[in-house]
């Protein structure tokens, strides 16, 4: 016989306490000041942030909620596996069955029972620890459930309100799953103490009874509130069934619905079954009944759960999956539309032509006038060589498409901001002084005709220059030009000073300015935290590991610290519970400088809708280029754009503005943060002018419908008129990424007028490398200009959807004429000869003159040297006639028949280039890259048709001469470039601009 006792204390008396050294005690308390003070400067300083941007709530709300859980969870799990060792220890017998098991355990409890009491206590505090961690992490879930909003709208199975899907079985699920687990991790603490301590046995029955009354009961409770738990499972997952992904489609299918949901409805009968012979067993000490009941329920799991909805699917449903999967198929493609805002694209059978005839854009003139021909994504070098003007300024390497009024008429407009880039500086330039109090903040934006070259092909600027100057200026009678927000700025900047004080903020440089040829600022807003008290000094250095902070004389009184400064950031700071596009694009909005992030709540969990990845839906070119899309790689089957957020670029002010106040997920968080989402009428009409569609939205939504364009149920089954979105034909990557929608003033076949709308295009799907166009998406993307009111026809999408016996060449095919045609590549070859490359920009397509007009850009940009592209050429294709000029203009009358009947934006520039400001870098002068508005009265710089007849041009028989002169201008350009002399530079890109029309011509005669 063997005791389960705790061993006896030695003898010998108790032992003298040890003396604490003095300086053992002293560095464990500077080790907790220290602990404290950088926990402190992590939270507080958060405090502080949010408190100045004035969302607070926000951040208590969150870290109260995640407090919550955690200690429940943790409470929870702790106490359960606390309690379990604690009953299972107290209730372990006196003495111990004399066996050879327990001989053994006895020397395990030896060797335990001095770590009895720490077991006892750590084990549960570490998984408590990890279960609270693992709470609170759902606090988001539970915040929905407890503030949840009816969608007015029932599932097709249950009959049950879309909301208790979206909001309330999430946390149901939540809630159960933690639940198993806390009762799985307590039964095991219980079962080992139990064993350890002879309360339960394994040896053989003739020694006596294998459990003690106690762990019996203990156990036998545990085991009956497992299995209901598991019933509680197996009866949500009824519900659950209703977002399954499937082969074809998402949602019950038949077999589910006939034989799998039926089947959980049992094993839920059967866990309770199982769960109420526990019960017996507890009181009759009999483990026969509850081993057979879960023998049962396994076999139940496997015979009803598994291999009768296998036999269903096989043998019913497989030989007959189109008919008793329609109803089903039907339910996903009503959800799909519904839940992806794509129930109401307008469509209409496009009868396209391929045949181009003279005059055929005369009923298109407003869109022909309105074609883009500056690529974003190319001319951003351009942007940089001709308005940075100076090193530590940088535009990002994607630049935005938006639209300006400009003299009364709305222009499509590419824009940028310059923004503050450090690493431009020199190294001996770099400290901590300049860095964090001198270089502060960007200066003003730089805006572009988007349908205008300027002159020698390069960006035609109608807003630019230090100070800011141009049509944008004199629209909004001036602007606040200092950008200390910006998607780039990643440093910490200190701004402020006591009134009085000398400025030390670098604002431009001017040659008549007092200080040195430089002019400088002090911020005078609210944008971040105020660091003038010793405390917010320590708390920050402490943050950001710089004592600088707690020692420079400029950090005064007055001094705020500014960070997180990327405007993204800001609002997913502020809305934690918001998904964010990937693109934000700046404003000219009321005097200020606006960056602008169209924000989207989402689920998951809405029955019978498709899910869809997210990354996967809005990866393209433009995220191949960002390298990657930043969007959370989250599923979802839901979505709305439901915020449009604005972060002001001079204070980081975040408005978050309500953008689909009916949306159900959002009223429920309005619910949880009533101030912190403004309603829609608190939009201005400046502001509403430049909120558009947001792309990543409508990637999604044209992913989607390349499917969920077909809404009968047996020809969504069949999927052989499923679509693909089309490679993009200008990628160089392998394989290539999809081709990004593109932003357009266009007017669609039905509409009234041109509107500011956002396209893509579709070629068949399946596997095949047959390239023809099958569709034309376009979304109306202008909000209007009214204060707080959403133009009527925003977000309008429609579907031109071609013939199925047509073949109109798509996106690729009409590539591959650009590139195979010999005229086009011979003289493509002659641009590239020498210094210089060719880089084809986008290729747009637009629904005109009757069929599909395709539009490219080429641009030529030096290799070596200062590297820019400069626009040269258009390509342009209709069907299969393709023209290819100097101008769209010419480009679009090569292919209609010598008359297109229409105007591009470019025509008469090859004559009549616009002329530019005289230069003057000091305040009031006029920037020399901004054209003038009026009209010109320079001379020609068009060369003479006649091949060599432009001055100074080789002999037209002669190539090498000509490409020989063509290489010397192009030297003589970037010399010009480097040193600032923009009369030479243009002098000498006119005479390149002749060079290579004389190598042209020239090859052209010598092959005649």
């Amino acid at each position: 016989m063997s005791f389960a006792a705790a061993p006896r204390r030695p003898s010998g008396g108790a032992p003298r306490a040890r003396r604490r050294s003095p300086l053992g005690m002293a560095v464990v308390a500077v080790a907790v000041v220290i602990a404290a003070l950088l926990l402190l400067a992590q939270f507080w300083t958060e405090v502080m942030w949010f408190d100045q941007i004035g969302f607070s709530r926000v951040i208590w709300t969150e870290w109260g909620m995640r407090a919550a859980l955690f200690a429940a969870g943790f409470l929870i799990m702790g106490g359960a596996v606390f309690w379990s060792f604690t009953a299972a220890y107290r209730s372990r017998p006196i003495y111990a069955p004399s066996t050879p098991e327990q001989a053994t355990l006895d020397q395990y409890r030896e060797a335990v029972e001095p770590l009895r009491r720490v077991v006892m206590i750590a084990g549960p505090v570490l998984v408590g620890f990890f279960a609270g961690v693992a709470a609170s992490a759902q606090w988001r879930t539970v915040l929905l459930a407890f503030n949840s909003e009816p969608f007015g709208e029932a599932d097709p199975e249950f009959g049950i309100d879309l909301g208790f899907f979206v909001f309330h079985l999430p946390a149901l699920r939540f809630g159960v799953g933690f639940l198993i687990s806390v009762v799985v991790i307590a039964a095991i603490a219980g079962v080992i103490t139990h064993y350890l301590y002879g309360g339960l046995r394994v040896g053989p029955a003739a020694a006596g009874p294998r459990t003690t009354t106690a762990a019996r009961v203990h156990l036998a409770v545990l085991g009956a509130v497992l299995l209901l738990l598991v019933g509680a499972n197996y009866w949500l997952d009824r519900y659950s069934i209703l977002t399954n992904a499937g082969d074809r489609f998402d949602g019950a299918s038949y077999s589910d619905v006939h034989a799998v949901i039926p089947a959980k409805g049992i094993l839920t009968v059967v866990a309770i079954f199982v769960a109420l012979l526990f019960v017996v067993t507890a009181f009759r000490g009999d483990w026969r009944l509850p081993a057979i009941g879960v023998g049962l329920m396994v076999v139940s799991a496997i015979a009803i759960g598994g291999i009768y909805p296998a036999v269903v699917q096989r043998f019913q449903v497989n030989p007959n999956a189109q008919e008793l999967e329609a109803e089903y198929i039907q339910r996903n493609i009503d959800s799909t539309l519904s839940a992806f805002g794509i129930e109401d694209v307008e469509k209409e059978q496009y009868d396209a032509t391929t045949q181009a005839e003279e005059g055929a854009l005369r009923e298109d003139a407003a869109t022909a006038a309105s074609i883009r021909l500056l690529d974003p994504q190319i001319v951003s070098p351009s942007f940089r060589q001709l308005q940075q003007n100076k090193q530590y300024y940088n535009f990002n390497d994607s630049l935005s498409v938006d639209k300006y009024e400009i003299d009364g008429e709305k222009r499509d407009t590419v824009i940028a901001v310059r923004e503050l880039n450090l690493d431009g500086l020199g190294q001996d330039q770099r400290n901590w002084v300049n860095d964090h109090t001198v270089f502060t903040h960007g200066y003003g934006v730089v805006a572009a005709f988007g349908n205008q070259p300027g002159p020698d092909g390069r960006p035609a600027f109608f807003e630019g220059g230090i100070p800011s100057q141009g049509a944008i200026s004199d629209l909004e009678d001036g602007y606040e030009p200092r950008i200390y927000f910006s998607p780039s700025t990643q440093t910490y900047s200190i701004v402020g000073a006591p009134e009085g004080t000398e400025p030390w903020e670098l604002d431009y440089q001017a040659d008549d300015a007092d200080d040195g040829g430089q002019v400088n600022t002090t911020f005078t807003g609210d944008a971040g935290p105020h660091i003038g008290s010793f405390g917010s000094k320590l708390l920050f250095a402490l943050k950001f590991g710089e004592e600088q902070i707690l020692f420079s004389d400029r950090v005064t009184s007055e001094s705020q610290i500014l960070y997180d400064r990327d405007p993204q950031q800001r609002v997913s700071k502020v809305a934690p519970w918001l998904t964010l596009d990937n693109r934000v694009y700046p404003a000219v909005v009321d005097g200020r400088v606006k960056w602008i992030v169209d924000a989207y709540t989402t689920s998951d969990a809405v029955p019978y809708s498709t899910s869809t990845p997210l990354d996967e839906a809005v990866a393209d070119t433009l995220t191949q280029q960002q390298g990657g899309a930043v969007i959370l790689p989250e599923e979802v089957n839901y979505i709305r754009n439901s915020v449009k957020a604005t972060v002001d670029a001079y204070d980081g002010s975040v408005d978050l503005y309500a953008w689909d106040p009916e949306d159900p997920i959002l009223q429920a968080w309005t619910n949880i943060f009533p101030s912190a989402v403004k309603p829609m009428e608190e939009i201005s009409g400046d502001l509403m002018s430049h909120l558009r569609y947001p792309e990543d939205l409508f990637k999604v939504q044209r992913t989607l419908l390349t499917q969920y364009h077909v809404t009968n149920s047996a020809e969504f089954f069949s999927g052989q008129d499923f679509w693909n979105n089309p490679a993009d034909p200008t990628s160089d990557s392998t394989p290539a990424a999809l081709q990004p929608p593109y932003y357009l003033t266009l007017q669609m076949p039905g509409q009234e007028e041109s509107t500011f709308s956002l396209t893509s295009t579709f070629i068949p799907g399946g596997n095949t490398d047959r390239e023809v166009l099958t569709g034309f998406l376009a979304v109306d993307a202008d909000a209007g200009n009214q204060d707080g009111v959403k133009a009527e026809d925003y977000g309008k999408l429609r579907l031109l959807e071609l013939p199925r016996d047509t073949t109109v060449p798509g996106p690729g095919q009409v590539q591959n004429n650009f590139d195979s045609n010999p005229t086009i590549s011979e003289q493509l070859n002659i641009l590239q000869i020498g210094a210089s490359t060719v880089r084809r920009g986008n290729q747009l397509t637009l629904p005109v003159g009757g069929g599909l007009l395709y539009v490219q850009p080429v641009y030529i940009q030096s290799t070596g040297g200062t590297q820019f592209p400069l626009l040269r050429k258009v390509l342009v294709a209709f069907g299969d006639d393709i023209g290819f000029a100097d101008t769209l203009d010419e480009a679009l009358d090569q292919v209609f028949g010598g008359d297109s009947g229409a105007e591009a934006g470019d025509a008469g520039t090859a004559e009549d280039e616009a002329p530019v400001a005289p230069p003057d870098d000091a305040e009031g002068g006029a920037d020399p890259t901004v054209p003038s508005t009026e009209p010109s009265t320079e001379p020609s710089t068009e060369p003479s048709s006649e091949p060599g007849g432009g001055a100074g041009g080789a002999p037209s028989g002669d190539v090498e001469a000509a490409l020989r002169e063509a290489a010397d201008a192009m030297e003589d350009a970037n010399a010009a470039q480097r040193a600032g002399d923009w009369a030479a530079y243009g002098e000498a890109q006119e005479r390149l601009q002749q060079a290579l029309e004389d190598a042209i011509a020239a090859e052209e005669a010598q092959q005649g």
